[in-house]
């Protein structure tokens, strides 16, 4: 069995920002068409950025194989490097969003 040091921490980071949204924020972001679209824009890039940092012939970025599942999808990336990286972005976005309500709202 491995360690999963860089599993749970991305499993718990997605945890965390639905959490944060279907309970506390209520932006109604993953109701939207945008969000969605705008995932699959990252996601696009982040394989291609992702794809050539850890490929597996000529890696950039080394990844102890102990502190992860070991799946790689596509092209050699580490299926957690999208879980954190949906965390990442969702949080960002969900502030943004937050923000953009609480000015239009008057508050500061």
């Amino acid at each position: 069995m491995s360690g999963l040091g860089y599993t749970v921490p991305a499993v718990l980071a997605v945890v965390v920002v639905v959490v944060w949204e279907l309970r506390f924020l209520r932006t109604g972001l993953f109701r939207s068409a945008a969000y969605w679209i705008s995932m699959a824009i990252v996601t696009f890039f982040q394989v291609l950025v992702d794809g050539w940092l850890t490929k597996l012939s000529a890696p950039i970025v080394l990844y102890d194989e102990y502190h992860s599942t070991g799946i790689r999808f596509p092209w050699d990336i580490p299926v957690e490097d999208f879980l954190f990286g949906w965390a990442m972005i969702t949080a960002v976005l969900l502030l943004w969003v937050r923000r953009g309500a609480a000015d239009r709202h008057g508050a500061r």
